[in-house]
């Protein structure tokens, strides 16, 4: 191809400029634009006014929490998916388990497996493509499913009051700064050894150093408790002190019992079958982060039966896509770009992925659904950005934006039809760290 071709010429310049400049309406919107958001232009006011937050199955009956400035919201939806087993079993009025503790061990674990896994690449060069997407975030503060189940399992759950947050919990880019500082630190280190026994003891240097970090901005987790509380008439319970396994025993349901379900219609991805990214996960030695590609209706369908049977469900989607977050709705239509701009913005949520223009990037989770006729018209979400946004905390989303922006959902394995039960039994489809299906929310 000529090089003149590619290059932006005067008299293309001067072409734009006189259709511009001839284009009333495009005028008129940038009068409009330049001195007003973009968004509040292309936001279509009919659905705004048109959805109401009644749902015709509505499980939550708990105050919404707040993530604050953090990237917790999949141990936020994790623990709040839990939280009607609390509820169910004790009568509270009020409950929250602690994120800060979830988030401590999560952080530990991730430098660890991080720096497991500099030592499995050490033979690679510094600019090998895996060993670079590690190194650009070392320890986000992102997770999936399977990472917060590993927790659970490990080190159990906590009420709130027994490690409440801190100021770096609620707002985590100095500690995370300093922690990826540290870690890339580690890196180096390791790289530099010339033994698996030398590569180790780094490793170990490392996590004395990430323990202390973490315990300073996040305080010291808790190995007992005492568990006492007064339920919603009034009446006063004592179980008494009690380990954060304990708890989890006595609380949590067997997550070993749920499956994550994505939705991924890239033609690569093949349906109905199981996938694992590389060196995904938190915790060195517990079970890979997998997920079940099945199409978007089977999603769809096992979250309604969940929430028919009063259950909540844990979903991951791309928050970021047609949102409006005062008012706390989506709509697959809910702003009209094309018009305001005059081009065409159209691709599939395929090629949204293979283009790098969408990707999981939040989590939270389904506590109602609106049916009409057994079909879903609008789902209620439980987010955790505080009680000011949307319905005190919960969003309503139409039915229109589940299709192209929900990715994930994690169901019990009950909802499932017996054919898909036998695909998570074979060999996973192994997709490389930087595929967009390892985002972390």
């Amino acid at each position: 191809m000529c090089e003149d071709s590619l290059t932006l010429t005067s008299s293309f310049l001067e072409t734009e400029r006189k259709e511009f400049s001839n284009n009333a309406t495009a005028r008129i919107i940038q009068n409009a634009v330049t001195v007003t958001p973009v968004s509040k232009i292309a936001l279509d006011r009919e659905k705004v006014t048109s959805i109401d937050t009644s749902m015709s199955i509505k499980n939550d009956y708990w105050p919404n929490c707040n993530q604050k400035q953090s990237g917790r919201c999949w141990i936020f939806a994790g623990l709040n998916s839990l939280k009607p087993e609390v509820y169910n079993a004790t009568g509270l009025k009020d409950f929250e388990f602690s994120q800060n503790y979830m988030h401590f061990y999560d952080k530990l674990e991730k430098a660890n497996y991080f720096l497991t896994s500099m030592i499995t690449l050490s033979d690679r060069s510094i600019d090998d493509r895996t060993v670079n997407f590690l190194l650009n975030d070392p320890i986000g503060d992102g997770g999936q499913w399977n990472m917060f189940v590993a927790l659970v399992e490990k080190y159990g759950v906590v009420p709130k009051y027994a490690m409440p947050e801190t100021e770096s919990s609620s707002n985590t880019r100095e500690m995370n700064n300093t922690l990826k500082h540290i870690l890339r630190k580690g890196a180096r280190d390791i790289r530099k050894t010339s033994s698996p026994k030398d590569a180790a003891l780094v490793k170990n240097r490392i996590m004395h150093d990430v323990y202390t970090i973490l315990s300073i901005h996040l305080g010291t987790p808790p190995t007992s408790f005492i568990w006492q509380w007064e339920d919603k008439d009034r009446n006063f319970h004592r179980e008494g002190t009690m380990t954060p396994q304990e708890f989890a025993a006595l609380y949590v349901p067997d997550l070993s019992k749920y499956v994550c379900l994505v939705n991924d219609p890239r033609e690569t991805s093949p349906m109905n079958h199981v996938f694992t990214v590389e060196f995904l996960g938190n915790i060195v030695g517990a079970p890979a982060v997998t997920y079940l590609n099945v199409p978007i209706e089977t999603i769809r369908q096992a979250t309604i039966d969940t929430l028919k049977d009063g259950k909540t469900v844990w979903m991951g989607c791309d928050t970021s896509k047609h949102v409006e977050k005062k008012a706390g709705i989506w709509d697959g239509k809910l702003y009209d770009y094309e018009s305001v701009y005059g081009v065409s913005f159209d691709m599939t949520k395929a090629e949204e992925l293979e283009y790098a223009q969408s990707q999981m990037t939040h989590a939270m989770q389904f506590t109602g659904v609106d049916l009409v006729d057994g079909h879903p018209r609008r789902w209620r979400i439980e987010n955790s950005w505080g009680t000011d946004l949307g319905d005190k905390g919960f969003f309503t989303m139409n039915d229109s934006w589940f299709d192209d922006h929900v990715f994930e959902v994690a169901v019990h394995k009950k909802y499932i039809s017996p054919e898909l039960l036998k695909v998570l039994d074979s060999d996973p489809i192994v997709l490389p760290a930087w595929d967009p299906m390892g985002s972390l929310a």
